[in-house]
């Protein structure tokens, strides 16, 4: 429904039924999923009704700015993204700050949708973004509510859109959410391809990567990008200095094909993972991995370093975590401060390590960026 100032009214209803009034801004997604919806809740619909309804898992990330990096991030697949901060899109965005060739998140959940755009790099303005990428999103909701829900409740799916409630709402219950989902396998390349000039090799699986990572990457190696599906005898057979495995969206249990690949590369060549990467290492060498309640999505998680006792304030997108005292062959190395969880580790007999948070940090502090300098010593030491 559209109000007299032009507003067109939207509904977020949870999967436990919890519901909030906004506005819809972005795209309107397909009408297929609207019809379904509408067909499963009972309600009779003409084709010609105006209103559509998004789904998704309904995460918080508690950036204060970097939107259009964390909306392009590919870790986001099948999920919504809830800003905490209020004010999203008062500096426009810019082709320069994308993190993936399109964003692969469900839908956007903003407070306060900045009405004008103010910065010398931006070329257009986030509504217009999300409608390029067919994102659809609703503003106007009071996200502090619905963080704290989200904080006690745990992450879960739920639906917006313009449609009627009892559609909006059939959906929510409807959306299965992430869990046991390979969803490295809809964000990946489809063919491999080559990025950077520095003076080693590296393979890097893109299980969902970030184009800062590979900036990074970049200033240490030639990098070719490798689909999520490689073997390891493939990647072996490119004869690289030291494998990177990538960020990524979902449960990695249900990444086993990569698992198995690394556990091939373990002891032949250097290891250094991050994110989905650092889980699936671990899965790798024997440990176990669980979801956490609502995930740690944000660019202040303070994690210490055991080796030298200090904190790095981190960037961090992960919905899982890795099972202390699940692994017999690699040692703890990094710990989140704020709720003990496991943030890196170290293999003791072969050269592999990894971390769960973002040391590339787009958005986010650069605290720990020294991880690129460790993983270009241990190649140095192995080559």
């Amino acid at each position: 429904m559209t109000s007299g100032n032009g507003i067109t009214e939207a509904l977020l209803v949870l999967a436990d039924g919890t519901t909030f009034e906004g506005e819809a801004i972005g795209a309107a997604p397909p009408t297929t999923l609207l019809d379904r919806a509408a067909e499963t809740a009972g309600v009779p619909r003409k084709v010609e009704e105006e209103g559509w309804v998004a789904t998704g898992e309904v995460v918080f990330n508690t950036v204060l700015t970097g939107y259009q990096e964390v909306i392009t991030d590919p870790s986001y697949a099948g999920q919504v993204i809830t800003f905490t901060y209020p004010h999203i899109g008062n500096y426009g965005v810019t082709a320069a700050d994308d993190e993936a060739r399109r964003p692969f998140c469900r839908g956007v959940i903003v407070r306060d949708l900045a009405r004008r755009r103010s910065n010398w790099r931006s070329d257009g303005d986030l509504d217009a973004f999300l409608r390029h990428h067919a994102i659809p999103g609703i503003a106007g909701i009071d996200t502090r509510r619905l963080t704290r829900h989200l904080r006690e409740m745990g992450a879960m799916p739920g639906a917006f859109g313009t449609a009627d409630h009892a559609i909006v709402k059939q959906a929510a219950a409807d959306e299965p959410g992430t869990d046991h989902t390979d969803l490295a396998a809809r964000v990946t390349c489809a063919e491999p391809y080559t990025v950077g000039m520095g003076p080693r090799r590296v393979v890097a699986y893109d299980f969902g990567i970030k184009r800062s990572i590979l900036t990074q990457l970049s200033e240490i190696a030639t990098i070719e990008v490798v689909p999520a599906s490689t073997s390891a005898a493939e990647v072996l057979a490119r004869r690289p200095d030291g494998v990177f495995l990538s960020n990524g969206p979902g449960d990695p249990a249900a990444v086993g094909y990569a698992s198995e690949a690394i556990g091939g590369l373990l002891g032949e060549v250097p290891v250094f993972g991050i994110c989905l990467g650092h889980q699936l290492l671990c899965l790798a060498l024997g440990g176990t991995t669980y979801k956490l309640p609502f995930g740690h999505h944000g660019g202040n998680h303070p994690v210490r370093r055991l080796e030298t006792n200090t904190v790095e304030i981190t960037s961090q997108n992960h919905n899982y975590c890795v099972g202390e005292g699940t692994l017999t062959t690699a040692e703890v190395s990094h710990i989140n401060l704020n709720d003990g969880t496991i943030e890196g580790i170290r293999c003791r007999d072969v050269p592999a390590f990894s971390v769960q948070y973002h040391p590339e940090a787009g958005p986010g502090p650069h605290d720990a960026r020294y991880l690129f300098g460790l993983f270009d010593d241990l190649m140095e030491t192995h080559t």
